[in-house]
């Protein structure tokens, strides 16, 4: 018994040596890490705090989808809709219902939004991802005539990386200028080119027909003619949900040029939930003529927020008001940080206005 008792006492410290040094490995609780890539600045080069970070580089497997798991809440529930055309503000255009149902997952990807590269190739996202479920209903965004309908973009391509796709030209525009909205990688078509729908009839289902690694919906919005180059965000075209809203910026080093591909956070001061968003790749897309923005995210409960950014490692945040219905924004400069708080008032004469 004696020479045992001394053996378990020296056990029972190890294990508590043990369990002490694994405890003060972990990061503590509630830290955000370091975003990745910051670039470490260079004693030896005067410029580098003005010089435009690189972009990250692509994910070892580019082609998996890799969603967050706590970037979205994890119920599919959202409030209702603003009636659409809702325009709390002269420059604002959320004229689109979502082209899922409300009891299906109906917006973005959160990884994959407007502007993300994401894909090896480098190429440029044009639309949002809704990632419904196989053979979901997808649904007219707004009144229009169909305009294309089959494989790929008005040519029958089996080989188009939109796979099964329909394009409507809608009964109204923007800035005197038709507005189209494009639904692909459907399973099914239901309609044909010339065919009149009303917001919210069936035209297809989801599906994972051309490029893609799975079921979704890939949905873009067109202004002025129906090209690739013609795309805009549709996070700022979607009504949002009853008491959320949107936030939008622009992005930018110390010498006001954009920076692309660049990773945002977004925290909710009540809940501590997080968002991670990039900006806008530096090809095949547009900002609002307004906002001139090079990041949003939809669908945030109005309420306080922290926008962190760590510029060459060196952290930069302020707070944001989301406001129910709206669009809340800021700019930020490299060094000089954060600017919250509209862009500036366009001059009357080019004021934006929907054309009938």
């Amino acid at each position: 018994m004696k020479t045992i008792l001394p053996l378990l006492l020296a056990v029972l410290l190890l294990a508590s040596s043990a369990c002490g040094r694994a405890a003060g490995d972990e990061t503590p609780a509630g830290e955000l890490p370091t975003p990745s890539p910051t670039a470490a600045l260079d004693p030896g080069n005067p410029l580098a705090p003005d010089q435009t970070p690189p972009p990250p580089a692509a994910p070892a497997d580019a082609l998996r989808f890799e969603l967050p798991t706590a970037m979205e809440p994890i119920s599919a529930w959202r409030p209702p809709l603003y009636p659409v055309p809702w325009a709390p503000s002269p420059y604002d255009h959320f004229y689109l219902e979502r082209p899922i149902a409300a009891d299906e997952v109906n917006w973005p990807l959160p990884n994959y939004r407007y502007g993300g590269v994401f894909f090896s190739s480098g190429q440029v996202h044009t639309g949002i991802d809704i990632p419904a479920e196989y053979g979901a209903p997808v649904l007219a965004a707004g009144p229009g005539t169909v305009v294309s309908a089959g494989w790929g973009l008005f040519e029958d391509n089996p080989a188009s990386p939109y796979g099964r796709a329909v394009v409507l030209r809608h009964d109204f525009g923007y800035q005197n200028q038709p507005l189209f909205t494009v639904y692909a990688h459907l399973s099914e078509i239901d309609v044909i080119p010339g065919q009149w729908l009303a917001t919210g009839e069936v035209l297809g289902n989801v599906g994972d027909s051309g490029h893609t690694t799975g079921p979704h919906l890939h949905f873009e919005v067109r202004l002025g003619s129906d090209q690739f180059f013609s795309t805009y965000n549709p996070e700022l075209w979607l009504s949002p949900p009853q008491g959320w809203g949107v936030l939008a910026g622009r992005v930018m080093d110390t010498n006001r040029n954009l920076l692309a591909t660049y990773q945002v956070f977004v925290i909710a001061a009540d809940s501590g939930q997080t968002w991670e968003v990039r900006t806008y790749g530096s090809e095949a897309v547009n900002s609002d003529p307004y906002y001139r923005e090079n990041l949003v995210i939809s669908d945030l409960p109005a309420g306080l927020y922290t926008v962190r950014i760590f510029y060459y490692g060196v952290r930069k945040e302020t707070e944001i008001e989301i406001l129910p219905g709206r669009v809340s924004y800021f700019t930020f400069q490299g060094y000089l940080g954060f600017a919250p708080g509209p862009p500036p008032t366009p001059d009357p004469l080019e004021a934006l206005s929907p054309a009938p």
